[in-house]
């Protein structure tokens, strides 16, 4: 009896047809490739807002979560910036909702261009985002709020001849391990100090008390000597 060589029933994948699951033989690796980089974007649009392109409400929350987790275990801080954009409804009001929907998307890029590639810009709701910047204290997080803070007041949105400038309020928190309990807590704290700003005039920063000399962790330290362009190894 001659022996039947089972392959032989199918054809044989092209040269650089890879499966997708690592499979050696497959005989459809090009259907595989397809059906996974839909499900790869399908789970991208669930993380994103459609509008503006960073993270969404849903991404946040559990980006938060996970930061703060860690943060738990490693003893390293976390920042929560949160951002509003100023009277966004007199945007709505008088250039009309897709000037509105622009200037959503202008403001998304302008605080991206202004942060690190870990740090995660999100749409929180409405006008408000949110930056989570992971293993920031206060001494760091406090130049990245006010560098966006700037960028957005002097990057006006231009449209069919319009220059809509924007400015925004923003509230700075940062959870450390024992000070906070939780997300929701981090998410309390800096939305207070965003209504603080809003309070006091709008286009402006609020955030929690700067911790005295005393009181300083040695990475707090060495972010803040950073911050003045010293050496945090060097001896005085």
């Amino acid at each position: 009896m001659t022996a039947v060589d089972p392959s032989a029933a199918f054809p044989t994948p092209p040269s650089h047809a890879t499966c997708p699951v690592g499979v050696l033989w497959c005989p459809f690796p090009n259907a595989l490739t397809a059906l996974q980089q839909e499900l790869d974007h399908l789970i991208q649009q669930v993380r994103t807002d459609a509008l503006t392109g960073v993270a969404n409400y849903r991404s946040f929350i559990e980006t938060l979560e996970l930061e703060i987790e860690r943060s738990s275990r490693n003893g390293r801080p976390t920042s929560l910036l949160m951002i509003d954009i100023d009277h966004f409804k007199k945007v709505n009001d008088i250039h009309g909702h897709e000037t509105g929907n622009q200037a959503l998307v202008h403001v998304a890029r302008v605080i991206s261009a202004q942060v690190r590639k870990l740090d995660i810009v999100c749409r929180y709701g409405g006008e408000e985002f949110a930056v989570v910047l992971p293993e920031t204290d206060l001494h760091a997080a406090i130049p990245v709020a006010e560098r966006i803070r700037l960028a957005l007041a002097g990057t006006p949105l231009q449209q069919e001849g319009l220059d809509l400038e924007l400015t925004a309020s923003l509230g700075l928190a940062t959870y450390r391990p024992y000070s906070l309990s939780s997300a929701a807590e981090l998410i309390s704290q800096a939305d207070h100090y965003l209504y603080e700003a809003k309070q006091g005039g709008r286009n402006r920063l609020c955030h929690t008390a700067v911790p005295q000399p005393e009181s300083i962790s040695n990475e707090e330290k060495k972010s803040l000597l950073k911050l003045f362009g010293r050496d945090a190894n060097a001896k005085d």
